[in-house]
């Protein structure tokens, strides 16, 4: 007898990501918050893209007594008063006359008052707020991989966790194929999906359209209705590897 689908998704949070994350959100019966490791300079832990009058802008979070090799979860992001004015202003600026801007801007002001000094705290907040506002959450179990108490790291890690959490099948971005070691995910019985991102364009200012900006775009130009955007799909690996050849 087949076990019953299991879709397990493992990310770093990201500060008010982009569409893509949040379909991987939709798509997984367990969100693993992958915070436990080096924060990466250049990463969209702390930055993420808006599209302004002048063009892409990125909104980034400024970090304080950051040390090389420093886990997500023990970065502290700077007081706030250095840099939230400063963004809402971008956002505002970004979203002004967009039918459902001030969703969006409410959605940035809550997050802010809930007053993280950490950027994992942070970035997950975001992350939930844009999750739970399109109704993506319901169905989605999310776990902190600290709880786990799974050591290692890279794909061996990946497969220990998934396979901790009974999961059927591992969905990851593009980026993984950089690591991962699918004949070992086969040989445990775990099939391995990459997005398939359908970059669904929308009403949006600002010249032409993009998807790589944060999602709380989506949000001002199509309210609630935008998550009908949100419906990306997934291609089994080897046919990924194949078309990415």
């Amino acid at each position: 007898m087949n076990r019953p689908k299991m879709r397990v998704v493992i990310s770093q949070s990201m500060y008010f990501p982009w569409v893509g994350l949040l379909e991987q959100v939709r798509m997984a019966d367990v969100f693993v918050h992958y915070d436990d490791v080096p924060f990466s300079k250049g990463s969209f832990v702390n930055r993420v893209q808006v599209k302004t009058t002048e063009g892409l802008r990125w909104m980034t979070v400024p970090l304080r007594d950051r040390r090389l090799g420093q886990r997500i979860d023990a970065v502290q992001v700077a007081p706030a008063a250095e840099w939230q004015p400063a963004h809402l202003g971008m956002l505002t600026r970004s979203f002004a006359d967009a039918p459902h801007a001030g969703d969006a801007l409410r959605l940035a002001k809550e997050v802010y008052d809930e007053g993280h000094s950490h950027l994992a705290g942070l970035a997950r907040a975001s992350l939930l707020a844009l999750a739970n506002y399109f109704g993506l959450t319901a169905a989605t179990r999310f776990v902190d991989v600290e709880d786990l108490g799974i050591p290692g790291s890279g794909s061996d890690r990946v497969l220990a966790i998934v396979r901790d959490l009974r999961g059927s099948t591992y969905i990851t971005g593009h980026g993984a194929a950089r690591y991962l070691d699918h004949q070992a995910f086969e040989r445990a019985g775990v099939e391995v999906e990459y997005m398939d991102y359908r970059l669904s364009p929308y009403p949006q200012f600002h010249g032409a359209f993009t998807p790589y900006v944060s999602g709380l775009d989506l949000v001002a130009h199509c309210g609630r209705g935008g998550v009908r955007n949100i419906g990306s799909g997934t291609m089994a690996w080897k046919e990924f590897l194949h078309e990415s050849s």
